[in-house]
């Protein structure tokens, strides 16, 4: 008899050492409930965007998005991280081979392109507090840095989430567990990726033009 087609890998007694049945992985119940929490998410910008919105022309007398954003630099932040994505999705791809070694090496690009991105969104922030152009002195620079800095708040707790399961991954290898925990960690990262998307040709763009 033909098996269907599938990813196998040598069983042994424990069930979760077994390599990673990748239909029952992605349709798994954790996976769910995070696609869950994902939309709780969504609400959340959904909120901060609407909130710009409403506030991004309120400059109180100071200076507005054309004077004070540089596409130049967003646009460096926004190329980091849709390679990073691809990285995160090259590491996906070589941990349904069971390729540990390559899952290993695409995951930590992706982190280092996702500290260079935290790093130029530090830049950017700082560079606009020397200048004298704080969260406190208008109400559309308190709804940029709300919004803006939410987003890096999230890389940040993704970074560190990819290291955690990259140190998983190191010492358990590609298991049932650790290969659905990559799984959730690549959705949270593309959905970064593509609220960061929103934010780019909603506040930077639009507000450049």
């Amino acid at each position: 008899m033909i098996e269907p087609l599938s990813i196998h890998h040598k069983l042994d007694s424990h069930a979760d050492t077994q390599f990673p049945d990748v239909h029952q992985d992605i349709f798994s119940k954790n996976v769910f409930g995070f696609w869950i929490y994902l939309m709780t998410d969504c609400i959340l910008f959904a909120t901060l965007f609407a909130t710009y919105a409403v506030l991004h022309k309120e400059t109180f007398g100071g200076p507005s998005s054309k004077e004070l954003f540089s596409l130049s630099l967003v646009f460096a932040e926004t190329m980091i991280l849709l390679f990073s994505s691809i990285t995160c999705g090259l590491g996906m791809l070589a941990a349904l081979q069971n390729k540990k070694n390559q899952v290993l090496g695409w995951f930590l690009i992706s982190f280092l392109l996702g500290g260079a991105f935290i790093g130029l969104e530090l830049h950017e922030f700082h560079q606009l507090v020397q200048e004298g152009h704080r969260w406190t002195e208008s109400a559309f620079l308190s709804g940029f840095f709300t919004l803006v800095g939410t987003h890096g708040l999230h890389v940040s707790i993704g970074l560190l989430w990819m290291a955690v399961v990259m140190i998983q991954l190191f010492f358990n290898g590609i298991t049932s567990t650790t290969f659905r925990r990559l799984v959730i960690f690549s959705l949270f990262w593309h959905f970064l990726d593509l609220i960061w998307i929103f934010i780019f040709t909603f506040v930077y763009l639009m507000g450049v033009i």
